[in-house]
């Protein structure tokens, strides 16, 4: 098996300075040959290494402990992505994983994204998408497909009927004031703590403590819960925008 480096180069064919050191995992080289592009055209200079198996995976990352971001593959052909990721969040939680997947299979994202995976891209994401959710995760947030969060099995009676009962229940039935509504909107873009508070013009601690409302209002755990159960519930919550001007009462 071939190890791949490469680096972005400059007009005159000499290498620029490197500022991201990005692995590739997957056993088609069309697949990481498709990535390649990707990922030049998000980070021109970016330090690219590639892996075809999880052996091979994991030798790379003992050798380059300064990886900044991982793209995993979960079919492998000597084992399970799954068992990568968890051992990546293990021995090297400092780097950013992001899970491409063939299958579009909700239980495992949700399984990746519990195990640690700061994001999950259907290989078939258009590249304007992809590109958008690897900055989402390098900027600090959490990339979910929305066309996943909700499931496509065929519902039996009963599960139809809850479902129509949850479509009729609002956020303001469940205690929600316009700007935890606001909040909402944005975790359900993966976005942290700190991403929001910008675009809101609120203090984090002001943005905690909306998200700690919300879990408890929803009677969830953790904001990947809260996600899915909004996408369930099918609520329209309010556009999201560029950052807001700073509100003149911060704890609203």
């Amino acid at each position: 098996m071939v190890v791949r480096l490469k680096y972005g180069r400059g007009r005159a064919g000499r290498r620029n300075h490197i500022q991201m050191k990005i692995l590739v995992i997957d056993d088609h080289v069309l697949i990481r040959e498709s990535l390649q592009g990707v990922l030049r055209e998000w980070q021109r200079d970016a330090a690219i290494l590639e892996a075809s198996d999880c052996r091979q995976a994991m030798q790379l990352i003992e050798e380059h402990t300064d990886l900044e971001l991982v793209l995993l593959d979960l079919n492998l052909p000597d084992g399970d992505g799954f068992h990568v990721l968890a051992d990546l969040q293990e021995r090297y939680p400092a780097i950013s994983v992001v899970v491409l997947s063939a299958s579009k299979d909700r239980d495992n994202m949700l399984r990746a994204l519990d195990l640690g995976a700061l994001g999950f891209i259907p290989k078939s994401a258009r590249r304007a998408v992809m590109l958008s959710a690897l900055q989402l995760v390098i900027s600090g947030g959490i990339y979910i497909p929305p066309d996943i969060l909700v499931r496509r099995e065929l519902p039996s009676p009963r599960a139809e009927a809850i479902r129509r009962r949850r479509s009729k229940v609002s956020p303001s039935d469940f205690g929600l004031t316009q700007r935890q509504l606001e909040v909402l909107a944005h975790m359900m873009q993966g976005k942290s703590n700190k991403m929001i508070c910008r675009s809101l013009g609120v203090t984090e601690a002001t943005v905690k403590t909306h998200v700690t409302a919300i879990l408890k209002a929803l009677n969830v755990s953790s904001r990947i819960e809260a996600v899915i159960a909004v996408g369930q519930l099918g609520w329209k919550l309010p556009g999201v925008g560029g950052s807001s001007q700073p509100n003149r009462h911060d704890g609203d």
